[in-house]
């Protein structure tokens, strides 16, 4: 056992990082040196409850709980010792959505999480408004569709924030955004790094008509950026949390971030010229820009680094989902017969199959929409695989035409970027799930992106490492250290990571088959409207 840990922990010198993910919330304390001592994870699903994508009250604190206890578990079993303090902890969970309270705190509808593509009209109207990209999954979005429709709640808002900052206005009574999760509610104004407060008069003024008793400001939660305080640990907060009640109040907390601030921060993509691509159930690229980009494109989201740099963000709601229901339909396959396969040598071998197939994928076909897909314009999806009489149908092009598709809607951002607007990109850093095979995803994406794609040694702790590293900062960045300095010096000085170059073979191959991807959406379109749920 580290004794140096141990007294870290025993003095409160550790750092804890909690991320609400949509399939894990997870765990992860850090000690002085900002590599992890111990985690915990909780797993847990979105319900689909009267045609809305959402999580219980009950579920998320079962699963903050859950996660926490199994994290102070993993420190008394290695290091002996009980948790009762850190040094300070962090917040982060899936970016937008829409959380309503009342006056006395309760919840108004069941939480909208961003997966939910309901809010088309309000998301073009605002669009137009702002003349800025305001998707369906933003908070904004989600608040003036529910104005539209006219659902009662309306009037009764005393407060509307996302999940980060719902858990963190519950264990500290502070109702605060990070600037990078702020911006995925309400559009930022990267000089003030606030609200812009043209468009919330724009806004103000729209809803003027309905008399509502609120405007906008009043009920939205204020920004702060990475480095500031956040408030502190309440009791409640400590008891909520810990419910072993061994956690001691007065820790302070960094300012809630949304997984994609996290997601760049554990790759070390916050400076200019640096993207990341986080790829799992969804599948989103986020881009440090050196400028503003020349008008708006609906594919893409605006969104900012959680040090209020401007980040052009593709996402694609669907990425592994079906994917990963394929190599469970190859695992009932293998105990059919007999056979009781490891799922990480599965997806190993599948996966590796695909590196063997036809550059185009053969002219097979995929789509994976489990949900709608906004870039592509759907509401709903179907899952399709699709292949015509004289294509090369093996399991290595099967495979491979899965793992293209599963980028395909992002690629169709990325695009817009890298080819319409001219936008340099050094590198690239993979994260997530379809990295977890060692160099498959990455040679796809290369592939995909006609860019370099780097995954580190550290990309499988994720977001919940991302924002402890953010409470990191806030508690041990020297005199005007900026993000950037702390993470290159502090926390990435001689990481190594693996990079895989574009192959040009590779890139022609997808090109072809975006081409079939892009002509194919008629094929999607018709069964959605032919195969109803």
């Amino acid at each position: 056992m580290n004794l140096d840990v141990k007294n870290a922990i025993l003095s409160g010198k550790t750092v804890l990082g909690i991320e609400l993910g949509s399939t894990r919330i997870k765990a992860v304390l850090i000690g002085e040196d900002n590599t992890p001592i111990a985690s915990g994870a909780h797993d847990w699903e979105n319900s689909y409850v009267n045609n809305i994508w959402t999580y219980s009250v009950e579920d998320i604190w079962k699963g903050v709980q859950d996660s926490y206890q199994k994290m102070a578990a993993d420190v008394k079993q290695q290091y002996g010792v009980t948790l009762q303090t850190v040094g300070a902890i962090g917040f982060s969970a899936m970016m937008h959505g829409y959380m309503a309270f009342d006056k006395d705190g309760e919840l108004l509808v069941p939480f909208r999480t961003w997966r939910n593509n309901m809010q088309e009209q309000a998301s073009t109207a605002l669009t137009e408004l702002f003349n800025y990209p305001i998707p369906q999954r933003w908070s904004i979005a989600h608040l003036y569709q529910a104005i539209l429709n006219g659902e009662e709640h309306i009037t009764n808002i005393s407060f509307q924030t996302t999940l980060a900052g719902y858990i963190h206005w519950k264990l500290t009574g502070e109702r605060v955004l990070g600037v990078g999760e702020a911006s995925g509610v309400f559009p930022i104004d990267l000089g003030t790094k606030g609200y812009n407060q043209k468009m919330l008069n724009q806004f103000n003024d729209l809803i003027a008509s309905k008399n509502l008793p609120w405007k906008l400001e009043d009920i939205i939660p204020s920004v702060l950026v990475a480095g500031e305080n956040a408030g502190l640990l309440s009791e409640e907060g400590a008891k909520l949390l810990d419910v072993s009640g061994e956690l001691q109040a007065g820790i302070p907390l960094c300012p809630p971030e949304g997984d994609a601030g996290t997601g760049m921060v554990a790759t070390n993509s916050v400076a200019k010229r640096t993207g990341n691509v986080s790829a799992g159930t969804s599948v989103f690229a986020m881009v440090v820009l050196e400028k503003e980009l020349s008008k708006v494109y609906p594919e893409l989201d605006l969104v900012t680094t959680p040090t209020g740099n401007l980040v052009a963000m593709a996402h694609s709601n669907n990425c592994s989902s079906d994917l990963n229901a394929w190599v469970g339909l190859f695992d009932e396959f293998a105990k059919a017969m007999g056979m009781d396969v490891d799922m990480n040598k599965l997806y190993g071998t599948l996966y590796n199959l695909a590196l063997q197939g036809d550059a185009d994928a053969g002219g097979l076909l995929a789509y994976g929409y489990l949900s709608g897909e906004h870039i592509t314009h759907f509401e709903e999806g179907r899952p399709l695989f699709v292949r015509s009489s004289d294509s090369n149908f093996t399991l290595a092009n099967f495979m491979r035409v899965h793992l293209f598709t599963a980028l395909g809607a992002m690629k169709l951002g990325m695009d817009i970027l890298l080819k319409q607007e001219g936008v340099k990109l050094d590198q690239i850093l993979g994260h997530g799930g379809l990295f977890k095979t060692k160099g498959v995803g990455q040679s796809i994406m290369a592939g995909a992106l006609n860019v370099p794609v780097s995954v580190m040694e550290t990309a499988g702790e994720g977001g919940a490492w991302g924002i402890a590293l953010l409470a990191s900062y806030m508690v041990n960045k020297a005199d005007n250290e900026t993000l950037d300095e702390f993470l290159n010096e502090k926390v990435f000085a001689g990481q190594t990571g693996e990079t895989i170059a574009p192959d040009p073979k590779d890139v022609e191959g997808y090109e072809q088959f975006m081409k079939r991807y892009t002509k194919g959406l008629a094929i999607e379109r018709a069964a959605i409207e032919n195969l109803n749920n």
